[in-house]
């Protein structure tokens, strides 16, 4: 009896033992990024009041090195009260285009964070790791604005290396109030909101005798003051107040707020790159009586360091050995360049750049010296005499080459030249427009690859027609003008057996 009732002990502690182990299992293997398509995505989201989404695309590297990270931190915030939920979508997948063309997704991943059901739609803006997820997450999910009612809990609040928005009001109530919290419903993907009775709990600026929106900063005046309480007008005053007189670009990363701000920006703007080791102070304070001058006028200015700025560099594609340099440009993007500059030119040159007196500069790569291959190179200080004034009828592909649909294109490309190459009225061409700048208002190209088609008689068209072989030689043999041009002389190709 005794051994039966040890036989039947040691199997309810092994079932005890299966169950746990079971149930582990089954947590170690449960997920909790909810998987989201159109089909269930509207009645999901309708559901929660808050939750965050991530559109991604299953070949994205990035993507791959968040989906850990994302997973673990649903896991963490599934436990929060209340629990915040996660989700993903596949915007990769043709079946889920329109959400990704409603929430406008332009780059992988894109996360969002949807609130009332999905009416409200906000870009998330915080870590990709998940401690910070998580952290982030339980922030936006809280209140817009916190109360200070102490100098202890400003202190817990407020980064003193970060912008940070504070209402003082004599009673949190009343219009001034409620519209300080829409504005802060509205921007609290971009900076912290906190409320309070008393302006001595904060630590800057004056006590105030009236509803007064305090917005505190790590540079130039530490805090300015306003006091028009339209919701509109009190972001315009942040998104000023909230930009440096000049954006300093190096490598400490407290700065990369302001620099990724500044480059989002709508203004014109005036950059400076000088090696910081060795010639900032000859430029600085020079710099700054300008960009002190401008103030206002909707013109920003950024000082970067020559060590720290190669991928803007290669974004404008000019070259360290120019430095120092400085660099302007337009709200449409033209872009104007003065290399090797010095100090005390550097005021007239911006004048002249905010005065529109100044010719536009276009980088080029140099003209091949070896141009034999059937796809001919072209570059910005090629494109009028290979194109424009070829007299020929030119097919041309902007492309980069990093891009992958640019790389499937490119043996067809060839095949259509080799097709072709017989016809002497007739070039195909490919432009890098990752090295060579596009004159403005002549071609759109805002993906890779864009195809243009110039005839000889100049007209110009885009291709949006289908990639193979026969569908470009049919587009180019159909808009072609079937004439040779020979210095000015005109001469009609044959088109028919008399003529031949």
């Amino acid at each position: 009896m005794s051994q039966r009732r040890a036989l039947v002990g040691i199997f309810v502690i092994l079932a005890a033992l299966f169950a746990v182990s079971t149930a582990e299992a089954e947590a170690e293997e449960k997920e909790y990024v909810l998987t989201l398509d159109h089909t269930n995505f509207s009645d999901t989201v309708a559901k929660h009041n808050f939750i965050v989404v991530e559109f991604y695309a299953p070949w994205c590297g990035h993507c791959k090195r968040l989906a850990p990270e994302y997973e673990k931190a649903a896991s963490i915030l599934s436990s929060h009260d209340p629990p915040i939920t996660l989700a993903k979508v596949d915007a990769s997948d043709e079946v889920n285009k329109e959400l990704s063309t409603k929430y406008r997704v332009q780059g992988f991943p894109s996360i969002k964070i949807l609130r009332d059901g999905g009416n409200k739609v906000q870009d998330y803006k915080g870590p990709r790791e998940a401690d910070g997820i998580v952290t982030y997450l339980k922030k936006q999910a809280g209140p817009a604005s916190t109360e200070i009612k102490s100098r202890e809990d400003a202190a817990s609040l407020i980064d003193e290396k970060k912008i940070f928005v504070a209402g003082v009001f004599p009673k949190f109530s009343g219009v001034e109030f409620e519209k300080f919290i829409t504005l802060a419903e509205k921007l609290r993907a971009d900076y912290d909101f906190a409320h309070t009775l008393d302006a001595k709990h904060l630590p800057r600026g004056e006590p105030v005798d009236k509803p007064t929106l305090r917005l505190l900063k790590p540079f130039d005046e530490l805090f300015a003051d306003y006091q028009d309480f339209d919701v509109d007008a009190m972001e315009k005053f942040i998104n000023e107040a909230s930009t440096p007189k000049v954006t300093v670009f190096d490598k400490n990363p407290d700065n990369y707020p302001y620099i990724d701000k500044f480059f989002r920006s709508k203004f014109a703007k005036v950059l400076l790159f000088v090696n910081f080791s060795s010639e900032l102070d000859a430029f600085k304070s020079k710099y700054d009586d300008i960009a002190a001058l401008y103030k206002g006028k909707d013109i920003g200015f950024l000082l970067g360091d020559v060590q720290s700025s190669g991928g803007v560099f290669q974004y404008f594609k000019v070259n360290e050995d120019q430095a120092p340099l400085v660099l302007g440009q337009t709200n449409d993007g033209e872009k104007y360049l003065k290399p090797n500059v010095e100090p005390d030119h550097i005021a007239t040159w911006v004048k002249d750049f905010k005065d529109g007196k100044l010719k536009p500069f276009l980088s080029s790569e140099p003209i091949p010296e070896n141009n034999s291959e059937r796809v001919k190179v072209v570059v910005t200080d090629s494109l009028e005499e290979m194109v424009f004034n070829s007299g020929k009828n030119v097919l041309l592909e902007f492309y980069a080459p990093w891009c992958g649909h640019c790389k499937q294109l490119a043996p067809i490309l060839d095949e259509v030249a080799i097709s072709l190459e017989n016809d002497p009225n007739v070039m195909i061409a490919k432009l890098d427009a990752t090295a060579n700048d596009i004159p403005k208002g002549k071609f759109e190209v805002k993906g890779f690859p864009t195809l243009y088609f110039k005839s000889a008689s100049g007209n110009l068209l885009q291709y949006e027609g289908n990639r193979t072989k026969e569908d470009i030689i049919d587009f180019i043999q159909k808009n072609r003008d079937k004439t040779i041009q020979s210095g000015s002389a005109t001469s009609e190709e044959p088109s028919s057996r008399e003529e031949l």
